[in-house]
């Protein structure tokens, strides 16, 4: 099941890094989202990066696995400085805590 949960981590974490650096022009319906959809949506996509990630059971801990999260959205961001049709967004940062605690909070609560 470990190989499982990690195969899911490294191809969400892929698709997420590769979704983040396209223009979102190329990305269906990402122009008729608004502000709360938008960050509603980071905060999905890092809780499954997070909840899956803490089901892989990695040697290392748990915090550093979450960190390591948290610090992959922030370089999404700071990619986003320089990308011609992408903008930096501090809400984006704390969206994505947002799903990164919630998942830990569920994953500590043994629903999964």
């Amino acid at each position: 099941m470990k190989k499982l949960y990690r195969s899911i981590f490294y191809i969400t974490v892929t698709t997420t890094f590769y979704l983040s650096i396209v223009p979102a022009s190329d990305i269906p319906n990402i122009a008729a989202l608004n502000f709360i959809s938008d960050k509603l949506i980071h905060s999905l996509i890092f809780f499954f990066i997070a909840f899956v990630g803490l089901n892989c059971k990695y040697s290392f801990s748990d915090f550093y696995l979450l960190s390591s999260i948290f610090i992959f959205g922030l370089i999404i961001e700071i990619i986003h400085l320089y990308h011609p049709y992408r903008y930096f967004e501090f809400a984006d940062l704390i969206a994505n805590l947002i799903g990164i605690l919630a998942a830990l909070f569920f994953y500590k609560k043994k629903i999964h």
